[in-house]
């Protein structure tokens, strides 16, 4: 990434969205913004491994990874990753918190195969839910992480305090575009014979909008805006644009929308509560009303930094699937798309809703809302180019990684 030009990186989760920006220098960034390490280990090459589960809305995901660092002068290399998911979400065990337990047990069961015993009491394992807690109650989402900590307990790793936990989403932005970053450079970048440390950050600034949460943090090469939105994630969006969100699900209440077909009517059971929702039967359906419902959703809601025009951007999560699942860029490889390329495929899917019903009745809903929150939503031009990314160099592109480095430091287990 050239010093000259910023990379902003949309970090998307289900009740959340994390934007963050950043222009840096690439020999300093972060060198004075997170604290250097002060337990060094010994000098000899070091081998250790850092276990952290992605407990999100759709799924909960676990990443086995592997870290080799030679001496005090550098800094950690990543050898590998071992990753595996499991579906529904923690959150879909509101009522069943053992069950939802059950399911972080299975993955746990692999990093006890893959990491070799010797170190299994100094792996750190640790959880972090994101959007789909983020919804429930406080006690259905406490109950929830309770039974996970016991999983925990109960297994050979190491069990740091807080090992289970809800994450900010602002924390979720941030540590994102740590992984990105080491993922693109190859590597964590330090300076001047500095040590690399990673620390949660205390923000110096906020700018605190309607639905938004931002704050400018700025070191001596390095500035970051942080911003995080609740409820514009992919699902919460879907329950806004139905005016479901926030609200009770009555019994028998239908929730309709022009953004879904006529004849749709279906359940759809999310957080703990079930929702019925269907087509307008006698209204109108397609793109256009589907727009203008959408745009109630993010018009005027969402921070939009001068900084954006003209400045490079990664996106990934539903911005991925979408575009896999409409052929706009192939699984594997991922693809660079403009923005007007979403809208495009809204239109298409939207104008031919019972042609794509089969793929899912929301397609026409969700790529008319990616589209409105791009356009409006942070303002970009419809030849804003982003570049979808599912993994760089075999590693999934997740903020998995820049939390893994930071518990490693914490713990004294790096140099």
């Amino acid at each position: 990434m050239a010093s000259s030009r910023f990379l902003i990186l949309l970090a998307l989760a289900f009740s959340s969205l994390s934007f963050v920006l950043s222009h840096s220098n690439r020999e300093m960034w972060f060198q004075d913004f997170f604290p250097p390490n002060t337990c060094p280990i010994n000098a000899k090459a070091n081998t250790f491994y850092g276990i952290m589960f992605d407990a999100g809305s759709t799924g909960t995901r676990i990443h086995i990874y592997t870290f080799v660092q030679n001496s005090p002068e550098n800094l950690p290399e990543l050898e590998g990753e071992i990753f595996e998911s499991v579906k529904p979400g923690l959150s879909a065990y509101a009522d069943q918190p053992e069950k939802g337990a059950e399911s972080v047990k299975r993955l746990l069961d692999m990093a006890i195969d893959a990491v070799p015993p010797h170190l299994w009491k100094k792996t750190p394992v640790v959880l972090k839910a994101t959007a789909g807690l983020r919804l429930l109650s406080e006690e259905k989402a406490q109950a929830l992480l309770l039974e996970v900590r016991e999983v925990f307990e109960e297994s050979p790793f190491l069990v740091p305090e807080d090992s289970v936990s809800i994450m900010d989403g602002s924390y979720e932005g941030i540590l994102a575009w740590i992984t990105v970053n080491f993922l693109t450079e190859g590597r964590l970048v330090g300076s001047r014979g500095r040590k690399f440390g990673l620390g949660v950050p205390g923000f110096r600034k906020r700018l605190w909008v309607k639905h938004t949460r931002c704050a400018r943090i700025k070191t001596v090469m390095s500035v970051f805006v942080v911003c995080s939105y609740l409820g514009f994630g992919l699902k919460a969006a879907r329950l806004a644009t139905l005016g479901a969100l926030n609200m009770e699900a009555v019994d028998g209440q239908m929730f309709r929308s022009s953004c879904l077909p006529k004849q749709l009517e279906a359940e759809w059971h999310f957080g703990g509560v079930k929702y019925r929702y269907g087509g307008n039967k006698e209204g109108e359906t397609g793109f256009k009303p589907c727009y203008s419902e959408v745009l109630k959703v993010v018009k005027g809601k969402l921070h939009q930094p001068d900084e954006i025009r003209g400045s490079s951007f990664y996106a990934f999560s539903y911005y991925y699937d979408r575009a896999v699942d409409t052929n706009l860029i192939d699984y594997e490889q991922g693809g660079v798309l403009e923005v007007r390329d979403f809208e495009r495929k809204a239109k298409e899917v939207c104008d031919n809703m019972e042609r794509y019903n089969s793929a899912s009745p929301f397609l026409c809903m969700d790529l008319t809302y990616i589209t409105a929150l791009l356009k409006e939503g942070f303002g970009f031009r419809d030849n804003t180019l982003l570049q979808l990314t599912k993994k760089v160099n075999n590693i999934e592109t997740s903020w998995t990684l820049g939390a893994t480095f930071h518990l490693l430091q914490s713990l004294g287990i790096t140099y």
